[in-house]
């Protein structure tokens, strides 16, 4: 839904914001929807990092000689780490983007204006340390997706005879969803 959306600026500024506005003043997705998301990401979160901290603990002695590229891909390996980066952007999307908006419907309450939204989104991506963060963002979290999809069917029991399909359908999303954003960020930057 979120990628949809921001999809919409590239074609059309007037669908854009009625979509955002939309999304905006919609009491469901702003007051279930919205909570339930944040509630996953940081279940998300804490469930990653409590998982890391019992591997750790599981290998005991940690081995003379890894080689870690033998038995696993670099997306699994280093979950956590692009799980912090993807943390560290969620920070920067919600500085960006919700908190102004909080404050602009709840702290400032200001006047629903359903134009201002493709005006804000193109003025973020005019900095170019901004565009490069988010860009790296996304290609860690299409990593960390990529790893992620079938890691999270495989623990579920959900993969027998199904991994190859499950596999695919999850490297496609990983490719396909973090492209899209990176594309949306690009365009913006390069069409000022």
């Amino acid at each position: 839904m979120h990628v949809s959306v921001n999809l919409l600026s590239v074609f059309s500024e007037e669908t854009f914001n009625a979509a955002s506005h939309f999304m905006g003043t919609n009491w469901v997705i702003q007051f279930i929807m919205q909570p339930i998301l944040i509630f996953g990401v940081v279940f998300h979160f804490v469930m990653g990092f409590v998982l890391e901290i019992k591997n750790k603990k599981a290998l005991g002695v940690p081995y003379v000689k890894n080689n870690g590229a033998a038995n696993s891909s670099w997306a699994s390996r280093n979950m956590i780490y692009s799980g912090l980066v993807i943390l560290a952007f969620i920070v920067l999307h919600f500085i960006d983007f919700w908190f102004p908006e909080i404050n602009y419907k709840y702290i400032e309450a200001l006047p629903a204006d359903p134009t201002r939204y493709y005006a804000e989104l193109h003025h973020k991506f005019v900095s170019p340390l901004r565009v490069g963060a988010y860009v790296i963002a996304f290609v860690l979290l299409g990593l960390h997706l990529a790893h992620g999809f079938t890691s999270a069917f495989q623990s579920m029991g959900i993969t027998a005879g199904r991994k190859k399909t499950l596999k695919s359908i999850g490297k496609a999303y990983a490719i396909v969803i973090p492209a899209l954003f990176i594309i949306i960020a690009l365009y913006h930057h390069f069409n000022h």
